[in-house]
């Protein structure tokens, strides 16, 4: 597949570096010389400096037989009318464009990505979708990431082991015998930065991060297993109140009638304007780092800290705060990837990444085949994928255990009409199964053929 990718910011990087790894035919265009030869020393991309909306710049790009063009720059008006070129002029079949100003994104005028007029395929507002992956979180209590799929009936939760853990140097394969009502699979084990393709016999170890698949109705007791039993919140204090700050809000006043949420915002007109738009939440005017503020919050009594202001030094220094004072829980938004490990180590366990939500977001439009989903794990380790099976697949009508499957995949649950399958290896799957699967960057590409329509289907 031919993709042409405009911007080589840090989004617009890890796309062309996850799809460079999957022999894609890549092209970034950026203004920044700078950025061009970063990305043409690093990655096996055709990299070109040049401003991306532009029709002579988009076929030196070779737009003209491009499959999908994806637009990521810094400037929303750019990346539309990128897509605008690229669909009057050279006829590329997808186009993907991420815009952040809410004003374009009003209901009222969603005509405007029509074909008839920007034609626009998909439209990726990062802040919503971050908004959204922070409000999956606080449905399950000590998760550090959640993931529906299948229609919700089946989850991907990501979760950090304390030294409490009950499994905790306990070989995986023994899990079932002590937990024989425990439906679950453990697909990734991040430990030290590096992803574990796990076997039956790895054992766990206290500060790993795993993500483990389960049929949504087991979730709790796989989070009670692996050490966790915290009660969803209660009471919330969100610190900023930008457009993550405000959607979070509007969505926890939309979807838990029952929690009652205060909203701190530095900026007296942003604060107003705020206030105007929400319901329920309290909104306070001051700085989340002021300890009298946050006692006018009282976020002592507060069940789940959120910080997610503009400032990643801000949001950290503020959630160290809130566990000072005894809030149980924090997610803190940090857009430096350098912090994340440093964010770690200091006991914040629930790290909220825009870039990598954003190219998760991406990549499962670009996914071909019958893949209905894709979650990319922080910093490329990997992606859990959705994908229904195709009678003409080799994958159906042989055991797992027998498939031809590449290094690096493992199996989390299969719906088969209403009913989750937890797999094994004698599991034969069957046409039209929905699978969820884990696969190692190296493995992505050939998992993708796996589901992918072939000629005989027709």
């Amino acid at each position: 597949m031919k993709v042409i990718v405009c911007g080589a910011g840090q989004v617009g990087f890890n796309i062309a570096r996850t799809l460079a790894q999957e022999d894609h035919d890549v092209t970034v265009i950026d203004q920044s010389d700078s950025l061009v030869r970063r990305i043409g020393e690093t990655l096996d991309v055709q990299a070109m400096q040049g401003f991306a909306s532009r029709p002579d710049v988009l076929e030196a790009a070779g737009a003209a037989d491009a499959d999908m063009l994806i637009a990521v720059t810094q400037t929303d008006e750019t990346n539309m009318v990128a897509c605008h070129v690229a669909h009057a002029l050279f006829n590329v079949p997808t186009k993907i464009a991420r815009v952040r100003e809410q004003a374009y994104l009003e209901p009222t005028w969603s005509d405007l990505f029509s074909r008839e007029h920007l034609g626009i395929d998909v439209i990726i507002s990062p802040e919503i979708e971050v908004a959204r992956a922070i409000a999956r979180r606080l449905r399950v209590p000590g998760s550090t990431d959640t993931i529906p799929l299948a229609g919700g009936k089946v989850q991907a939760i990501g979760v950090r082991l304390r030294e409490d853990c009950p499994v905790l140097h306990t070989p995986l394969r023994q899990l079932t015998g002590i937990f024989p009502d425990l439906e679950v699979v453990i697909v990734a084990i991040i430990r030290g930065g590096r992803t574990i393709v796990p076997t039956g016999e790895d054992q766990l170890k206290a500060n790993d991060e795993i993500y483990f698949v389960a049929a949504a109705s087991h979730v709790s007791r796989a989070m009670a297993a692996f050490g966790h039993e915290e009660q969803q919140a209660r009471r919330i204090t969100i610190a900023g109140g930008g457009h993550i700050g405000l959607f979070f809000a509007q969505l926890v006043e939309r979807e838990h009638a029952a929690v009652a949420a205060k909203l701190i915002e530095y900026d007296p007109e942003r604060a107003a304007y705020v206030a105007d738009r929400l319901a329920k939440t309290v909104v306070i005017r001051g700085d989340a780092l002021d300890p009298e503020i946050l006692d006018e919050a009282n976020v002592a009594a507060t069940e789940s800290f959120v910080a997610v202001t503009n400032n990643d030094e801000a949001n950290i220094l503020g959630s160290l705060q809130a566990m000072r004072l005894g809030c149980p829980r924090v997610i803190t938004l940090v857009n430096n990837v350098n912090y994340i490990a440093l964010v770690n180590s200091l006991g914040i366990d629930t790290v909220v990444n825009p870039r990598a939500i954003t190219v998760s977001t991406i990549l499962q439009h670009v996914r071909r085949g019958r893949i209905r989903a894709v979650h990319a794990l922080r910093e490329g380790t990997g992606e859990i994928i959705e994908a229904e099976l195709l009678d003409t697949s080799d994958l159906g009508g042989v055991p797992i255990r027998d498939a031809p499957l590449p290094d690096g995949v493992i199996f989390g649950a299969i719906l088969r009409g209403e009913e989750v399958i937890i797999p094994d290896g004698d599991t034969v799957m069957r046409a039209k199964d929905r699978v969820v699967l884990f696969a190692t960057p190296d493995a992505v590409r050939e998992v993708e053929k796996l589901f992918v329509v072939r000629l005989e289907f027709f």
